[in-house]
């Protein structure tokens, strides 16, 4: 299984504008030159990320984007699912005899996405317990 940059990106997004905690509106440019990354990526991840109720957008000379819930609310599962939908380990019509590994792999990513909440992943971008800057 492999996140692919749709949800390394996203996440980027999400995080970046929770970082920012404030109710004004958060442009795309902003958030693409603060993480390095392609405003016109960005563009293309809005979509999803609006509808799965992530982003709200504000319209005029001053829009961008806000945060739709509080951070504590957003469930990293829910932020993967709506960029890259179900995430599985194989094929699902692979009978190969090991179905109980590839079962128990796909319980233990959704246990520790479901684990975590976007509050989670700002808290731990500053700081690894080891010292280091993380990195989604």
């Amino acid at each position: 299984m492999k996140i692919s940059t749709k949800g390394r990106y996203g996440l980027m997004l999400l995080v970046d504008l929770a970082k920012q905690a404030t109710d004004a509106p958060i442009s795309l440019k902003s958030v693409a030159e603060r993480q390095n990354l392609s405003e016109h990526y960005l563009e293309q991840l809005i979509a999803p990320l609006r509808n799965g109720g992530f982003v709200r957008s504000i319209r005029g000379a001053y829009g961008g984007y806000v945060l739709a819930r509080n951070p504590r609310d957003i469930v990293v599962k829910d932020i993967i699912f709506a960029l890259e939908g179900p995430i599985t380990i194989v094929d699902e019509d692979i009978d190969d005899g090991l179905d109980v590994l590839w079962t128990r792999l796909r319980e233990a990513i959704h246990d520790v996405l479901s684990s975590l909440t976007l509050q989670d992943l700002v808290d731990m971008r500053g700081q690894s317990e080891h010292g280091y800057m993380f990195y989604i």
